[in-house]
């Protein structure tokens, strides 16, 4: 049966680069909810990209349910931060009877911090498409991060190398 895995991580911790190597080994279907976003929202979309954001993850599930009925396995490139988020995305698998597993992407904190300058300069040079992660939104993501305990269910990446 296919298999849809799931990343979980903060943002610049290497979870699109590991989720492409996933994809070649694999030879399963990439779904990037930041390259979606990017694609119909070049230039931000302000105020409603966190309703977007859910939108887009909702597609991203559906799509890897009919990926997964077809029996091509998945990548969901996605954030997961939040234990509830984590807790949800089990039980929306589960209720369509898809395997369903999440890889936690982690580096140490001195590591992300220099991503993050490594992937702003190349967003700001043209040579990256992603979003540009200021001061703001390095905290959000942050405060609202919830590191996975040992009772949830994931197979944990630690300092995936870029």
């Amino acid at each position: 049966m296919a298999k849809v895995i799931s990343l979980c991580g903060l943002v610049c911790t290497g979870k699109s680069t590991y989720a492409k190597k996933l994809c070649r080994d694999r030879k399963a279907a990439l779904l990037s909810v930041d390259e979606i976003t990017l694609a119909l929202f070049p230039d931000g979309a302000g105020d409603m990209l966190d309703t977007y954001v859910e939108r887009t993850e909702k597609l991203v599930f559906a799509k890897a349910c009919e990926y997964a009925e077809v029996g091509i396995d998945s990548v969901l490139d996605i954030g997961l931060w939040t234990k509830r988020e984590r807790d949800e995305a089990r039980e929306y698998f589960a209720q369509k009877g898809v395997v369903f597993e999440i890889h936690y992407i982690t580096v140490p904190r001195e590591e992300w911090l220099r991503r993050i300058e490594k992937r702003n300069s190349a967003v700001m040079a043209g040579e990256y498409s992603a979003y540009y992660v200021d001061e703001g939104l390095a905290e959000k993501c942050l405060g609202a991060f919830e590191e996975p305990q040992a009772d949830e269910e994931v197979y944990t990446v630690n300092d995936y190398r870029i």
